[in-house]
Protein backbone atom coordinates (compact mmCIF):
# COMPACT_ATOMS: atom_id res chain seq x y z
CA UNK A 1 0.00 0.00 0.00
CA UNK A 2 1.56 3.47 -1.24
CA UNK A 3 -0.38 6.82 -0.15
CA UNK A 4 0.84 10.23 -0.47
CA UNK A 5 -0.33 13.48 1.17
CA UNK A 6 -0.94 16.63 -0.61
CA UNK A 7 2.28 17.36 1.08
CA UNK A 8 4.43 14.94 -1.62
CA UNK A 9 4.75 12.86 1.92
CA UNK A 10 4.16 9.55 1.33
CA UNK A 11 3.38 6.63 3.45
CA UNK A 12 4.34 3.09 2.32
CA UNK A 13 3.85 -0.82 3.76
CA UNK A 14 7.03 -2.01 2.06
CA UNK A 15 9.45 -3.93 4.83
CA UNK A 16 12.49 -3.28 2.20
CA UNK A 17 11.93 0.58 2.38
CA UNK A 18 12.09 0.79 6.09
CA UNK A 19 15.23 2.21 7.48
CA UNK A 20 16.36 -0.20 9.81
CA UNK A 21 19.37 1.68 11.19
CA UNK A 22 16.84 4.63 11.87
CA UNK A 23 14.09 2.82 13.20
CA UNK A 24 17.14 1.07 15.63
CA UNK A 25 17.99 4.24 17.04
CA UNK A 26 14.72 6.07 17.20
CA UNK A 27 13.30 2.99 19.69
CA UNK A 28 16.65 1.88 20.82
CA UNK A 29 17.41 5.56 22.57
CA UNK A 30 14.04 7.92 22.14
CA UNK A 31 11.52 5.56 22.73
CA UNK A 32 10.49 4.92 26.22
CA UNK A 33 9.07 1.80 25.66
CA UNK A 34 11.88 0.95 23.83
CA UNK A 35 15.04 1.89 25.30
CA UNK A 36 17.87 -0.25 25.17
CA UNK A 37 15.77 -2.66 22.39
CA UNK A 38 18.44 -4.44 20.27
CA UNK A 39 19.00 -4.48 16.82
CA UNK A 40 18.08 -7.80 16.17
CA UNK A 41 14.24 -7.17 17.94
CA UNK A 42 13.85 -4.74 15.98
CA UNK A 43 14.36 -6.57 12.84
CA UNK A 44 12.42 -9.60 13.95
CA UNK A 45 9.23 -7.24 14.85
CA UNK A 46 9.69 -6.05 11.86
CA UNK A 47 9.92 -8.80 10.00
CA UNK A 48 7.25 -10.35 12.05
CA UNK A 49 4.64 -7.03 11.60
CA UNK A 50 2.53 -4.90 8.88
CA UNK A 51 4.55 -2.23 8.60
CA UNK A 52 4.42 1.55 7.90
CA UNK A 53 6.88 3.97 6.92
CA UNK A 54 6.25 7.50 6.22
CA UNK A 55 9.19 9.05 4.23
CA UNK A 56 10.01 12.39 2.52
CA UNK A 57 8.36 13.29 -1.01
CA UNK A 58 12.24 12.82 -3.36
CA UNK A 59 11.96 9.06 -4.14
CA UNK A 60 15.79 8.88 -5.12
CA UNK A 61 16.97 10.53 -1.74
CA UNK A 62 13.91 9.61 0.08
CA UNK A 63 14.64 9.64 4.31
CA UNK A 64 12.32 8.40 6.26
CA UNK A 65 10.55 10.08 8.79
CA UNK A 66 8.04 7.95 11.04
CA UNK A 67 7.31 4.22 11.59
CA UNK A 68 4.80 2.06 12.97
CA UNK A 69 3.78 -1.68 12.98
CA UNK A 70 0.84 -3.52 13.57
CA UNK A 71 0.72 -7.28 14.89
CA UNK A 72 -2.12 -9.58 13.44
CA UNK A 73 -3.81 -12.58 12.41
CA UNK A 74 -5.69 -10.53 9.32
CA UNK A 75 -9.00 -12.24 10.40
CA UNK A 76 -9.73 -11.30 14.03
CA UNK A 77 -7.23 -8.77 16.14
CA UNK A 78 -4.15 -6.72 15.46
CA UNK A 79 -2.05 -4.35 18.24
CA UNK A 80 -0.57 -1.14 16.72
CA UNK A 81 2.53 -1.03 18.41
CA UNK A 82 6.08 1.02 17.80
CA UNK A 83 4.19 3.80 16.56
CA UNK A 84 7.61 6.86 16.05
CA UNK A 85 7.45 10.36 14.59
CA UNK A 86 11.21 11.63 14.38
CA UNK A 87 11.26 14.87 16.16
CA UNK A 88 12.32 17.03 13.73
CA UNK A 89 8.96 16.05 11.89
CA UNK A 90 6.44 16.33 15.04
CA UNK A 91 3.84 19.12 14.82
CA UNK A 92 2.85 18.32 11.45
CA UNK A 93 -0.32 16.28 11.13
CA UNK A 94 2.05 13.09 10.62
CA UNK A 95 1.11 10.96 13.40
CA UNK A 96 -2.43 11.40 13.01
CA UNK A 97 -1.99 10.56 9.24
CA UNK A 98 -0.22 7.40 10.26
CA UNK A 99 -2.70 6.38 12.61
CA UNK A 100 -5.44 6.63 10.63
CA UNK A 101 -3.56 5.03 7.42
CA UNK A 102 -3.22 2.25 9.67
CA UNK A 103 -7.07 1.93 10.30
CA UNK A 104 -8.13 2.22 6.75
CA UNK A 105 -5.18 -0.54 5.55
CA UNK A 106 -6.97 -2.93 8.04
CA UNK A 107 -10.87 -2.46 7.16
CA UNK A 108 -10.66 -4.62 4.40
CA UNK A 109 -9.98 -7.21 7.02
CA UNK A 110 -12.75 -6.67 8.99
CA UNK A 111 -10.87 -7.38 12.83
CA UNK A 112 -13.18 -7.42 15.58
CA UNK A 113 -10.86 -5.80 17.47
CA UNK A 114 -7.57 -3.08 17.28
CA UNK A 115 -5.88 -2.19 20.06
CA UNK A 116 -2.47 0.17 21.26
CA UNK A 117 -1.16 1.65 24.42
CA UNK A 118 -0.13 4.89 24.61
CA UNK A 119 0.70 7.44 27.51
CA UNK A 120 0.46 10.74 26.12
CA UNK A 121 -1.07 10.69 22.77
CA UNK A 122 -4.92 9.88 23.09
CA UNK A 123 -6.31 12.78 21.23
CA UNK A 124 -3.93 11.46 17.83
CA UNK A 125 -5.28 7.72 18.06
CA UNK A 126 -9.25 9.47 18.83
CA UNK A 127 -8.76 10.81 15.49
CA UNK A 128 -8.06 7.99 13.72
CA UNK A 129 -11.24 6.15 15.85
CA UNK A 130 -9.89 4.70 18.91
CA UNK A 131 -11.33 4.99 22.30
CA UNK A 132 -10.80 4.37 25.73
CA UNK A 133 -11.13 0.57 26.65
CA UNK A 134 -14.63 0.42 28.41
CA UNK A 135 -13.66 -2.83 30.48
CA UNK A 136 -10.19 -2.54 31.37
CA UNK A 137 -10.37 -5.02 33.75
CA UNK A 138 -10.81 -7.94 31.34
CA UNK A 139 -7.56 -7.30 30.11
CA UNK A 140 -4.60 -9.17 31.50
CA UNK A 141 -0.67 -8.67 30.83
CA UNK A 142 2.45 -10.74 30.86
CA UNK A 143 5.75 -8.18 31.28
CA UNK A 144 8.84 -9.81 30.62
CA UNK A 145 11.33 -8.91 33.42
CA UNK A 146 13.36 -6.03 33.10
CA UNK A 147 16.61 -7.94 33.43
CA UNK A 148 15.51 -10.57 30.96
CA UNK A 149 18.30 -11.65 28.85
CA UNK A 150 17.40 -15.23 27.42
CA UNK A 151 18.29 -15.84 23.81
CA UNK A 152 15.80 -15.18 21.29
CA UNK A 153 14.79 -18.15 19.51
CA UNK A 154 16.36 -18.68 15.79
CA UNK A 155 12.92 -18.80 14.36
CA UNK A 156 8.99 -18.32 15.20
CA UNK A 157 7.48 -21.19 17.45
CA UNK A 158 5.86 -23.77 15.50
CA UNK A 159 2.03 -23.87 15.96
CA UNK A 160 1.22 -25.70 19.23
CA UNK A 161 0.75 -29.83 18.67
CA UNK A 162 -1.03 -30.32 21.92
CA UNK A 163 -3.81 -32.96 21.53
CA UNK A 164 -7.02 -31.64 22.72
CA UNK A 165 -7.13 -33.50 25.69
CA UNK A 166 -4.42 -30.82 27.17
CA UNK A 167 -4.96 -29.34 30.75
CA UNK A 168 -3.18 -26.16 29.57
CA UNK A 169 -5.40 -23.34 29.90
CA UNK A 170 -6.64 -21.46 27.12
CA UNK A 171 -4.46 -18.21 26.02
CA UNK A 172 -5.45 -14.64 27.48
CA UNK A 173 -5.33 -11.63 25.47
CA UNK A 174 -1.71 -10.30 26.20
CA UNK A 175 -1.59 -6.47 25.68
CA UNK A 176 2.22 -5.95 25.99
CA UNK A 177 3.50 -2.40 23.93
CA UNK A 178 3.43 0.75 24.03
CA UNK A 179 3.29 3.80 21.48
CA UNK A 180 5.40 6.61 21.21
CA UNK A 181 4.30 10.90 21.24
CA UNK A 182 3.77 11.43 17.70
CA UNK A 183 2.91 14.85 16.20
Amino acid sequence: MITTRADGLTLDTDPARIDLDRVHHWLSTDAFWALGRSRETVARSIEHSLVFGVYTPDTATAEQLAFARVVTDYATFGWLCDVYVAREARGRGIGTWLAESVVAALEPYRLKRLMLSTLDAHAVYAHAGFSAVTEPEKLMVITAPASSTAPAPSAAPAPSTAPASSTAPAPSTVAASSTAPVG
